[in-house]
């Protein structure tokens, strides 16, 4: 089974995804940049998982992902349904 990876969001050098396997768990966003990938939980805002970046990368992160949590938890309903 092929797991789509669509893209809802890209800011400067991380793609924020849904990987459509997700479906069932609560809202999250994994975000990527080359081979690096985290999760994080959106209600509320949580580092889920971290493979690969850097402490202050993750801090950006989260900085932007507080910034963009609406739309992104719209997205995921617009994607998942309600």
């Amino acid at each position: 089974m092929v797991q789509r990876m669509p893209t809802v969001l890209t800011v400067g050098p991380y793609r924020f995804v849904f990987f459509s396997s997700d479906r069932g768990e609560p809202i999250h966003i994994h975000v990527k940049r080359e081979r690096d990938i985290a999760k994080f939980w959106l209600e509320p805002i949580e580092l889920a998982k971290n493979l690969g970046f850097a402490d202050h990368e993750i801090n950006r992160i989260e900085r932007l992902i507080a910034e963009h949590r609406e739309f992104l938890i719209e997205a995921w309903h617009e994607y998942f349904g309600a």
